[in-house]
């Protein structure tokens, strides 16, 4: 009975995929890392959950590029458009320090959105729940079809060299005359055998009330 119920609560993998970390965040979010047979190399996904079930679920290719990302709270997709100006590198900002960007994604429901911004390194490194992290500082905005600015962000995230991947952090949003501002920092990190990896539950921050804007990452 109690393994049934174990199991239960734990997030069912698509066939063929195999996930390699879970992340507890500190705003009521639980996030799963897994990797497919059959997509191109240095591919990886992530879902996130909440208290209401799945919220998002996406993919990223080796230099985190916004290959797919779908918002369930939203109901909308985006796919990367081919041929960027300006391709997000993870390896640019490793060698460098340093990393512009300016893609388009296209969305049935959205149409086009254009994304231009720069990630930086900030020097710092920390150490969550045993992991080393480097610091960055973003800023962002996107644009719609016609060129209006929807919204703009900056703020700190994190990333890992060892998994090649972002890790929200804090930042502020600015959507027309309202400004928000949010901080989805890793809490912890769980990996394979170890208790609440898969976990549907997030364990953090959840029962606060937030705001309404959940800025794309």
């Amino acid at each position: 009975m109690a393994g049934g119920s174990a199991a239960a609560q734990e997030f069912s993998l698509p066939e063929e995929c195999t996930a390699y970390l879970t992340v507890q965040s500190v705003a009521c979010s639980v996030g799963h890392h897994f990797t497919c047979e059959g997509d191109p190399e240095g591919h990886q996904r992530r879902v996130d959950i909440d208290e209401g079930g799945l919220t998002y679920f996406g993919e990223i290719d080796a230099e985190t590029q916004w290959i797919a990302s779908t918002f369930v709270t939203s109901g909308h997709s985006e796919r990367l458009e081919e041929n960027p100006a300006d391709p997000a590198s993870f390896t640019e900002l490793l060698e460098i320090g340093a990393s512009s960007f300016d893609f388009v994604t296209l969305s049935e429901e959205l149409g086009p959105t254009r994304y231009v911004g720069a990630d930086l390194l900030t020097g710092e490194s920390v150490v969550i729940d045993g992991v080393e992290l480097l610091r960055t500082q973003y800023i962002i905005r996107a644009e719609n079809a016609a060129g209006e600015i929807m919204w703009e962000a900056e703020g700190n995230e994190y990333i890992s060299p060892e998994w090649r991947m972002f890790l929200a952090g804090s930042g502020v949003t600015t959507v027309g005359e309202d400004v928000f501002e949010d901080d989805r920092s890793p809490r912890e990190f769980i990996f394979p055998g170890e208790a609440g990896f898969l976990s549907r539950n997030p364990k953090y921050g959840c029962g606060v009330t937030e705001s309404s804007w959940t800025p794309i990452n």
